[in-house]
């Protein structure tokens, strides 16, 4: 099971609404991955796998964790389907 942060820069709104999708399309695929919720403040100690955030923030904290993936539009759920395929792709 890979661990993952679904996070933006104050951890309401967006993040909250990105992690919705996240969760959906997860369980929509059987995906072996769980994600919490939190603000960029949450890296700090994070040891999981990969963080999901929002396309700008994912530039600026790219060097923070193993793997970040950048979301354009937080209510595609093709989008994010297929990105996080391209994680699970990089564990295969």
């Amino acid at each position: 099971m890979y661990k993952g942060l679904v996070a933006c820069r104050a951890g309401m709104g967006s993040s909250m609404l990105l992690k919705i999708k996240v969760d959906q399309v997860i369980s929509e695929e059987g995906m072996d991955i769980k994600v919490e919720h939190g603000n960029l403040d949450s890296l700090i100690g994070f040891n999981g796998d990969v963080v999901i955030t929002m396309e700008d923030v994912a530039h600026e904290i790219a060097d923070k964790a193993p793997y970040v993936i950048g979301v354009r539009n937080i209510m595609d759920k093709v989008e994010i389907k297929t990105k996080l395929n391209e994680f699970l792709a990089t564990k295969q």
